[in-house]
């Protein structure tokens, strides 16, 4: 059955938006028609070869949508179901998985090596981050859907696949903010918005939203932020400022560049803790000298997935969206077609706005 994608044809190539044939689902399968998808700079990262990715392929791995079929052996959903994308499924077997680290699991991402469909004219498919969610319909594993919670609506849901996640679990699993912290979140996307929200619901008494944008600042402060500094040169003087010239207790850095890790760093008090989620290229180089390390104190950790186990987190942010807690529309702003993610894309490269969502 044909149906429309965004098709990345090669590394460093603009997305073509055209029609695949997507088979039935096998064993083990399931097959989703997308309600909708988030456009998350990750995606961009696949595109230019920041994160490697077999090409051609369809990308999008942010979606919720309803089953249509199921192949054999797939008891957990059934057609007609609502479903959030995982693009992460742990394989409950590695060495992270028998941890409990299943957000590190080792063959997480071995199904985007697959060939899931075909062009038109009959050329191989990857599903991007094994779940091809830039697509009017998608088959994948069976491991990578989980039943859409009760009270939320399938296009918010689109969100709890990976922006929410990774922003809430920054949060309240990586950095384990506790109530009446300091919190400096660095990059207002989705995820940092996620983030700013989950620092909120944590009870941070102060929540500093950075920024290279001026205009994100009504954004930020809807999402939690109590105050918004554009980031310069000065950005680590000027939180310290903000907080009595100590600095944040945490601080979460989701732009991914050195630049940011590093003033995030500057900006956490002696004993403080940086946790990075962005995702930057090999070229982005950070440097510390031995002698800061030992006289601040400070814990840099790597954040992935939020580390966030997504079967244990969905029930708990579906309550905190019920409760009001949790506001997904926050973090979207602009829904767009299929036909606007390549625009969408440009966007992002010139650091605009937070993050589009493609309704179907």
């Amino acid at each position: 059955m044909a149906v429309r994608a965004a098709v990345l044809p090669a590394i460093g190539s603009p997305l073509e938006i055209t029609g695949i044939d997507l088979p039935d689902p096998g064993p083990g399968q399931v097959r989703v028609r997308l309600a909708a998808a988030g456009v998350c700079h990750s995606d961009l990262s696949l595109s230019d070869g920041t994160m490697r990715v077999p090409v051609p392929a369809v990308l999008g791995h942010e979606g919720a949508g309803t089953v249509v079929a199921v192949g054999e052996g797939v008891g957990h959903v059934a057609p007609g179901d609502g479903v959030v994308l995982n693009w992460a499924p742990s394989c409950g077997a590695c060495h992270a998985c028998s941890l409990g680290e299943v957000w590190l699991c080792a063959n997480a991402l071995s199904g985007a090596a697959d060939v899931y469909a075909r062009t038109t004219e009959g050329t191989d498919l990857h599903p991007g981050l094994n779940v091809a969610a830039f697509a009017e319909e998608t088959v994948v594993s069976a491991s990578c859907v989980l039943p859409v919670p009760d009270g939320v609506p399938l296009t918010d849901a689109a969100l709890l696949g990976c922006a929410v996640l990774t922003g809430y679990g920054a949060v309240h699993h990586s950095a384990r903010v506790r109530a009446g912290e300091t919190v400096a979140v660095f990059g207002v996307g989705g995820v940092g918005l996620a983030a700013l929200q989950a620092a909120r619901i944590a009870g941070a008494s102060k929540i500093v939203a950075v920024d290279v944008s001026a205009e994100k600042e009504e954004l930020a402060r809807a999402a939690g932020a109590t105050d918004y500094v554009v980031a310069s040169d000065t950005t680590a003087r000027e939180i310290r400022g903000l907080t009595g010239k100590q600095g944040v207790d945490v601080a979460v850095e989701c732009a991914g560049r050195a630049v940011s890790i590093r003033t995030a760093w500057d900006s956490t008090r002696r004993g403080g803790r940086t946790t990075v989620v962005g995702i930057g290229g090999k070229d982005q180089q950070v440097t510390f000298n031995a002698l800061e390390i030992f006289h601040w104190g400070r814990t840099l950790s790597g954040c992935v997935y939020g580390n966030s186990d997504p079967a244990v987190d969905l029930p708990v942010l579906a309550e905190h969206i019920r409760a009001g807690r949790l506001d997904l529309s926050a973090l979207v702003t602009e829904r767009i077609s299929l036909d606007g993610i390549p625009a969408a894309f440009e966007n992002m490269l010139a650091g605009k706005g937070g993050r589009a969502l493609v309704v179907f």
